[in-house]
């Protein structure tokens, strides 16, 4: 029996979301848009503990979440977002950053990318992008920052793999790693998805990376790769 509190968004129940930000005007901004958009916007808070707490009482499907908030506006956001996905992993998280912090990005990421997002706060003013990027985490999916995936790829290393990369093919590993599908990818750049289809299996060819049919799972062998990128923790 379908919870009454969630109103019908395409035929299923609205994703139920929980905001977790300090500043008001923000989370409320957030979950008008939301709300217009058929997502049901269960509770609003504006510190990590009240976020646990909401989170273990209302078991939504999806928790928006700052990453710098009360007392010390560092990582109290990323903290509890690793205390959800580990406590209730079938609560999808959507991190929130003002800023591309790589150190704080991947360390959620190499946890449990599954059901995870991590977005710049600007994001919030292209709503279609930002409403397609909540159902992917909820489906189980991965959203990762595009300003993110292109530091980590554009970074140089010792034995820089990627060298084998044509141009357009690191594009489309750019694309993979935000959490694209094939068809969205050929969308973005203009081609068929067959062509797609040739360029993921030439880079998973050239990168050494397990080839799958499952969309997720090839997108986090994408981010397996680019977790060996990134910048070590000191």
């Amino acid at each position: 029996m379908p919870d009454p509190a969630r109103k019908a968004f395409g035929g299923t129940d609205a994703l139920r979301v929980i905001l977790a930000d300090d500043a008001v005007l923000i989370r409320e901004s957030l979950a008008r848009l939301l709300s217009q958009e058929g997502f049901s916007v269960v509770g609003q808070v504006g510190n990590a503990d009240d976020l646990l707490a909401r989170v273990a009482l209302d078991q939504p499907d999806i928790a928006v979440v700052d990453i710098r908030m009360p007392p010390t506006y560092t990582d109290e956001g990323l903290i509890a977002a690793r205390r959800i996905r580990a406590d209730h992993p079938q609560v999808a998280v959507l991190v929130l950053s003002q800023y591309v912090d790589v150190a704080y990005a991947m360390k959620l990421l190499a946890e449990t990318p599954e059901r995870m997002g991590y977005l710049l706060k600007d994001r919030i003013s292209d709503v279609p992008e930002l409403v397609d990027a909540m159902h992917r985490i909820a489906e189980g999916g991965s959203v990762v920052e595009p300003a993110l995936v292109s530091e980590l790829i554009s970074a140089p290393t010792r034995d820089d793999p990627l060298g084998a990369l044509s141009p357009r093919e690191r594009e489309v590993l750019v694309l993979l790693a935000e959490g694209r599908t094939d068809r969205g990818i050929a969308r973005a750049i203009f081609v068929t998805p067959k062509t797609v289809e040739a360029h993921v299996r030439s880079i998973f060819s050239k990168l050494d990376l397990p080839t799958d049919a499952m969309e997720n799972r090839r997108v986090h062998a994408v981010l397996r790769f680019l977790r060996r990128r990134a910048p070590r923790e000191p």
